[in-house]
């Protein structure tokens, strides 16, 4: 009670705080994810108080002793809804004026709005029908809640089912804002689709729940519930993350611009003038300059590993919420494919490798192969704007971060489908034998490829002569190395050839 009081008490002050924050966003020299952070947990702060009275009252009736069978019902209950109170809670917080919805995360002024009076409706209407419900099933199991049980579950579900309509309506709701192809394409697409799935889904539980079956529509609507509060978090994690893309990418572009502006200083006060020749005219040397990354195609790279990771938890918190209720997905464990042979205290044991297994393999293998292609685009994005190392530092790290995922993952899918090593070494035997004869000059080169990246006698930017070729290293991929000389020919020059050769 005390610490709802004091929340309750600064609520004005932590309002002052969150529109203090928004005036600093936005600016190159001020903005900082930092801020976005802040304003984050204070609208946590906004959003707690009571479903943090909800839960601590339902874990004291919990707890008391002696406790009545009603005591228990109505803490555990309370406890239960504390936690969709609380996630409409922290929506109804996000979507205030000059919060975090509106001045960090850009989200369009009609949707806050929309949200936040729906939002209201909803918590006001579901929050007390769920907990009526909820109560009368437990209290009155032999008739199923009873006639007030099923008035309670129309209410809830009659709610969730408005809301939805509301919310996702295609003209007048959220998704008005982002009708135009390039803003979620997977998600318009497959609009017709989930939409009515949203709002008929509820009303499917009424008539479940007025045919007596309230037990199994309360079930329902728990996963049902927990699948939108994983779908908001989701949605409010990628959004936090492009923010952090944003500011990054912005700060980075304002301290490229103030560099290159002090180096356009610098050379203006330093160059000596000729007759007849301006400062900062062509001069007979030529100058090469150290590559850099481009932030738009980094940018794109990093987006698309933010929602590819996000997907991904989001279908495996999906398969964990309906697990229980969709035995139809107990057949991915009940197919067996093969055995493989482990050993458990020293004795062999044969173990089923399912169509689960299958399936896992597949997502590590899918996982992979993503990682392998965005994720140095963001560890370049870290690196830049945490660390003082060069571009070729850069590139060394993220190539050798390349090559462990890349063996990570194969690890991965092979111990999943239980490939051990009692299986790859005949494998292992027939490729050295292989390497002797016909592949010694790929490893040969490969090697090469890791010794120039941790010695690094050469590094990306540098000029370099190649036999009777110069030229300046743009690559330096696993068999060879590519250098663009002053023609702007590719060359691709085997790594062994920097290691061994001249």
């Amino acid at each position: 009670l005390v610490l709802v009081g004091a929340l309750l008490w600064s609520r004005r002050r932590i309002r002052v705080a969150i529109k203090g924050l928004a005036s600093r966003v936005g600016k190159p020299n001020t903005d900082r994810f930092g801020l976005t952070l802040r304003a984050l947990g204070l609208t946590l702060l906004l959003a707690l108080p009571l479903p943090l009275l909800l839960a601590a009252s339902g874990w004291l009736l919990l707890h008391t002793s002696p406790a009545t069978d009603l005591a228990l019902a109505v803490g555990a209950e309370l406890l239960g809804v504390a936690a969709t109170l609380l996630t409409l809670e922290v929506l109804s917080a996000v979507c205030r004026p000059h919060g975090l919805a509106a001045v960090h995360l850009r989200w369009p002024e009609p949707n806050l709005r929309l949200l936040r009076s729906a939002t209201r409706r909803l918590t006001w209407t579901l929050i007390p029908a769920v907990l009526l419900m909820h109560l009368a099933t437990v209290l009155n199991p032999l008739e199923g809640g009873g006639v007030l049980g099923r008035l309670a579950a129309i209410l809830a579900f009659g709610a969730v089912a408005w809301f939805m309509a509301r919310v996702f309506h295609p003209r007048r709701g959220i998704m008005a804002q982002l009708h135009h192809p390039d803003a979620h394409p997977i998600l318009m697409r497959s609009y017709w689709l989930w939409y009515p799935a949203l709002v008929l889904y509820p009303l499917g539980m009424i008539i479940m729940a007025w045919s007596g079956y309230l037990y199994t529509a309360s079930v329902e609507a728990n996963n049902y519930l927990d699948s939108l509060q994983l779908v908001f978090a989701m949605v409010l994690l990628e959004a936090l993350a492009l923010r952090w893309l944003l500011v990054v990418r912005r700060r980075l572009s304002y301290d490229a611009a103030l560099e290159r502006r002090r180096v356009a200083s610098e050379a203006a006060q330093s160059e000596p003038r000729e007759p007849g020749r301006e400062p900062g005219g062509e001069t007979s040397d030529p100058r090469f300059e150290e590559p850099q990354m481009e932030l738009s195609t980094l940018s794109a790279d990093t987006r698309a590993l933010i929602r590819f990771s996000l997907g991904f938890v989001a279908i495996i918190g999906s398969v964990m919420i309906w697990a229980d209720t969709l035995s139809a997905l107990r057949v991915f464990e009940d197919h067996v494919l093969w055995h493989k042979t482990v050993s458990v205290g020293g004795e062999a044991q044969q173990r089923p490798v399912t169509l689960l297994h299958l399936g896992l393999a597949l997502l590590f293998a899918v996982g992979t192969w993503v990682l392998l292609r965005r994720l140095p685009s963001l560890l370049e994005i870290i690196l830049l704007r945490r660390s003082k190392l060069s571009a070729a530092d850069r590139y060394a790290v993220t190539t050798l971060t390349s090559y462990v995922i890349g063996a990570v993952g194969t690890l991965l899918v092979l111990g999943t489908l239980g490939v051990s090593w009692t299986h790859l070494q005949w494998m292992a035997a027939a490729l050295s034998v292989g390497i002797g004869f016909g592949l010694q000059e790929i490893v040969a080169n490969f090697v090469s490829g890791l010794i120039i990246l941790f010695e690094r006698p050469i590094r990306v930017g540098d000029t370099v002569t190649v036999g009777d070729t110069d030229g300046v290293v743009t690559k330096i991929r696993i068999r060879a190395t590519t250098i663009r000389n002053w023609d702007r020919k590719e060359l691709l020059v085997p790594n062994k050839e920097f290691v061994t050769g001249r």
